[in-house]
């Protein structure tokens, strides 16, 4: 029994279907390596597409920059919107117009040796009788218009203060609001304009009224002058 046909044949279908099944299993991994993707070279791919888009960002972020630095290079070179030129030139010019109408006296050398030579000195003081009070009056005329230019000046001045207020409070306001360092740059230099109108309005009071004293104080010792030369006529008359 052990060696019938059928045994036989079933032992022969047996490797038969083991032969098969190995041809099977060496076959296999042939047919998976052509349907699978190789994981390192996907990767690969994966990295220099990240690689390539990175450089797409910083080439935008670079743009980006490049763009803003153009807007605050505009901003820089933006000029003021406000000017106070004008104004500061309008009350500059009014003091000055103050100073040129000084009366009698002007501020100018030549006038005022002349003025000295005719009423404060020589013979001024030691003319006729007539002559004396005559220039008397006039030397009194120069103190009293010195003392009205002096206010004049002084009145000018102070009416010039309201707009340099104003003035000064636009100025302010346009440095905290400049938007670059042209136009900061501007409202700095227009405030320090400001302040040079001040001070040459505070010289124009002080010229004025040292100018008073100073012909009041000539006024002063020519009076003296006269009157020792009064009483000089006196004596020797008696």
């Amino acid at each position: 029994m052990t060696n019938s046909p059928i045994r036989r044949a079933l032992l022969a279908g047996t490797l038969a279907t083991s032969a098969a099944l190995g041809v099977t299993a060496l076959t296999t991994p042939a047919h998976a390596q052509l349907i699978v993707k190789d994981p390192t070279n996907y990767a690969q791919n994966v990295l220099q597409a990240a690689r390539a888009l990175q450089q797409v960002n910083n080439q935008i972020t670079q743009i980006q920059q490049q763009a803003q630095s153009l807007v605050n290079e505009g901003r820089n070179l933006a000029s003021l919107p406000f000017s106070s030129l004008q104004q500061l030139q309008q009350q500059v010019q009014r003091t000055q117009q103050l100073l040129g109408e000084a009366q009698r006296i002007a501020y100018d050398v030549q006038d005022v040796q002349q003025v000295f030579n005719d009423r404060y000195r020589g013979q001024a003081l030691s003319g006729t009788q007539a002559e004396m009070v005559a220039n008397a009056e006039a030397r009194w005329q120069d103190s009293v218009g010195a003392f009205e230019d002096a206010l004049r000046v002084q009145a000018g001045v102070v009416g010039n203060i309201d707009g340099a207020r104003a003035t000064m409070d636009e100025l302010v306001t346009s440095s905290q609001s400049a938007t670059g360092a042209l136009q900061a740059a501007q409202a700095g230099n227009q405030l320090l304009a400001l302040q040079s109108q001040q001070l040459a309005d505070l010289t124009a009071v002080l010229a004025a009224q040292g100018r008073a004293q100073a012909l009041e104080s000539a006024r002063t010792t020519a009076i003296e002058a006269e009157s020792r030369e009064r009483f000089r006529r006196f004596r020797s008359r008696n």
